[in-house]
């Protein structure tokens, strides 16, 4: 996907996406390499590119 036309999206907006996750376990997850690709942004948050979410999620979809 064209990076220019993809979202960045904010870790509440991942967790919220999910469903009801907990901050805890996304960054559980991200310890364990489990979770979708994120990044540090200078202030230290991290985001997330929707297609690297959506991506993810179909990974997690095919393996079920």
């Amino acid at each position: 996907m064209d990076r220019r036309r993809d979202e960045l999206m904010t870790v509440h907006q991942v967790l919220d996406e999910l469903g009801g996750v907990s901050r805890r376990t996304f960054y559980r997850w991200r310890e364990l390499g489990l979770g979708p690709a994120a990044f540090k942004l200078p202030n230290g948050e991290l985001r997330v590119w929707r297609s690297d979410f959506t991506t993810w999620l179909r990974q997690l979809e095919a393996a079920a």
